[in-house]
């Protein structure tokens, strides 16, 4: 048995606060932290390699999943299926690593509702300002205008899910908001139900007790 159980770290954030770049240092950080792979329905891009980038099904494959309790959460966007395959997430926190996911709040919401909800934290990164947002975006030179414009319609809905969060923060600046994540994860690691060998050390206590 692994000295402690992984978590499930849901990090959320409109497009342009930061996750990605955050994510990418948080496992740079830890090497227990692993990425979730998602599953999704659609085709492959130039350079994206099957079960590295996203797990590649069909339809009828992805829907026979979610049937069978095999999705921790799915979604439909953009006219395809995203989700995130339990089985590999279980066995990676049984192993003690620290799953991170980079979904919206409807998925987190979904992961909330699982059965591994315990072992779930939240947490949601907001941008300093909308001004900023845009900024970042248009910066970033990877969308059309009209992706642009997709993006920052859909972030006032993302924004206003801020309060169903374990933990929220403003990420004004990249290295303190590392820091900040990296002090959330290591306390949280620490909680009761992250502890596998606490129970039998407490009643070897209690039986150490028994025989003074």
């Amino acid at each position: 048995m692994a000295d402690r159980r992984g978590l499930l770290i849901i990090l959320s954030s409109p497009s342009g606060a930061g996750k990605s770049t955050l994510a990418r240092r948080l496992r740079a950080w830890d090497d227990r932290i692993v990425f979730s792979v998602s599953a999704t329905t659609r085709a492959p891009r130039a350079g994206e390699t099957d079960g590295v980038d996203y797990h590649f099904i069909g339809q009828a494959g992805f829907k026979a999943q979610v049937a069978e309790g095999g999705m921790l959460e799915h979604a439909h966007v953009f006219g395809n299926f995203y989700g995130s395959p339990k089985a590999p997430v279980q066995a990676a926190i049984d192993a003690g690593r620290d799953v991170l996911f980079d979904i919206d709040w409807q998925g987190a919401q979904q992961i909330r509702n699982s059965n591994l909800a315990a072992h779930t934290l939240s947490i949601f990164l907001l941008p300093p300002s909308i001004t900023e947002l845009r900024r970042r975006l248009e910066n970033r030179a990877q969308d059309a205008p009209e992706t642009i414009a997709r993006r920052m319609a859909k972030s006032w809905d993302e924004i206003s899910h801020w309060d169903a969060y374990d933990f929220v923060l403003i990420n004004d600046d990249l290295d303190r908001t590392e820091d900040q994540l990296k002090t959330i994860i290591t306390a949280t690691r620490q909680r009761r139900t992250q502890q596998p060998g606490l129970t039998a050390h407490v009643r070897k206590l209690q039986t150490e007790f028994e025989d003074i």
